[in-house]
């Protein structure tokens, strides 16, 4: 049975984690949203197509994502000391984890958008909507459902980054389980951080799947 302290300090950790990934998936979006328009606008073929500033989008998307996790982390470690003042700790590691999402999220809205109708956007073209009519109205209004989805994958994957990111005394359950867990050989803490992951990972998939069949009905009516 787990002590009091030990529940207590679960439900911390707990809050921590949903803390960290809820913050820095958001951050992640504000850099990846726009990136993964602009690799939809300016591709050969988009519309508005730039050969340069796509060939550079990609390329920073292509490198930053080769990147394991962990060594992204501590290649971050000097920008996090300068933004957050500590190299370690749930706010440390949010930067770590944004530079991490937003290529990710990047290409999950690049992937989302291409998946739009091609008719659909020529409809409005000839109707003489701008560029950013047809991104806000189109491409975002036909694809929602699909970024919705895209963001569930994006929430799900950042949690497991954060569990991850205790390695190095990023804070949360994953540092629980690293620190009291496997440090100590206490297997009841470990055992109960897996099970918190579990259903803080079950969580998000329910939400996501909700939200995006609420949305898709609203698409078929």
């Amino acid at each position: 049975m787990l002590s009091s302290k030990e529940i207590s300090m679960l439900i911390e950790a707990t809050g921590t984690s949903v803390y960290m990934t809820l913050a820095s998936t958001l951050m992640a979006y504000v850099i990846g949203l726009p990136i993964g328009i602009l690799l939809v606008v300016c591709a050969p073929g988009g519309l508005k197509p730039k050969a340069v500033l796509y060939k550079i989008l990609d390329f920073i998307v292509n490198i930053t994502r080769s990147i394991p996790f962990l060594i992204l982390m501590l290649l971050a470690t000097p920008l996090a000391r300068l933004v957050t003042g500590k190299s370690y700790g749930a706010n440390a590691t949010i930067i770590s984890l944004t530079l991490a999402a937003a290529p990710f999220i990047a290409r999950l809205v690049e992937s989302s958008l291409l998946e739009v109708d091609k008719g659909v956007i020529e409809a409005a073209q000839s109707m003489g909507a701008s560029i950013w009519q047809i991104v806000f109205k189109v491409l975002i209004g036909e694809a929602r459902v699909s970024l919705i989805v895209g963001s569930t994958i994006a929430l799900g994957t950042v949690l497991g980054y954060t569990a991850m990111s205790g390695a190095i005394g990023g804070g949360g359950l994953g540092d629980v389980a690293i620190r009291y867990g496997y440090s100590r050989w206490d297997t009841k803490i470990l055992l109960a951080t897996v099970v918190l992951l579990v259903i803080l990972m079950q969580i998000i998939q329910i939400v996501g799947s909700r939200l995006s069949k609420k949305l898709d009905r609203r698409l078929t009516h």
